[in-house]
Order: structure tokens, then C-alpha cells, then sequence
């Protein structure tokens, strides 16, 4: 087995609305900030895995990111996965 460290990237579709973006960009227009366009929040994860290989490590992480750690109806998840060392 080897150890992984993954970084998981959720972000919110672009069709869908982000009142917490919303909220932060007025917030920041209010400081001076105007050439803010837009904000978008999302959810930024790191988690240490053990896998057989990177290609185990990464469908691991796809179900995990399916099942529990973003909603696929309105957000998208990115990954990125480092191995670490071999685990004896």
C-alpha cells in the first residue's frame, strides 16, 4: 500500500446562484474593492489516503466526492493526489 494526500477543489456550478459570493463581493465593494467582479465560495479539502496505486487513490476519492463530500447536482469537485511514501 501507499500514502496519498489529496487536495479536493468544490465549487458551486456555475448555474447556480451563491448568495455567500453575493455576500462577500458586496461586503468587499463596501471596502473600496471595486473592481471585484464576482465571488464564488467553495469548499477546499485535504485528506491522507492509502492506496494499492494513484489510479486506486483517485476512484477512491471520486466515490468519496460523489457520495458524501459534494452534491453533484449543483456543485463540481476537482482533485488533485500526491503520493507520499509506501506504507509497510
Amino acid at each position: 500500500m501507499n500514502k496519498y494526500h489529496a487536495r479536493v477543489y468544490i465549487t458551486l456550478r456555475p448555474s447556480v446562484l451563491d448568495p455567500a459570493g453575493v455576500a462577500v463581493q458586496s461586503g468587499l465593494k463596501q471596502l473600496g474593492y471595486e473592481e471585484v467582479e464576482q465571488v464564488r465560495i467553495g469548499k477546499y479539502i485535504e485528506m491522507t489516503l492509502n492506496a494499492v496505486s494513484e489510479d486506486e487513490a483517485k476512484a477512491q476519492l471520486d466515490l468519496m466526492c460523489d457520495r458524501m463530500l459534494a452534491n453533484p447536482v449543483i456543485e463540481n469537485y476537482r482533485f488533485e493526489v500526491v503520493e507520499l511514501s509506501a506504507v509497510a
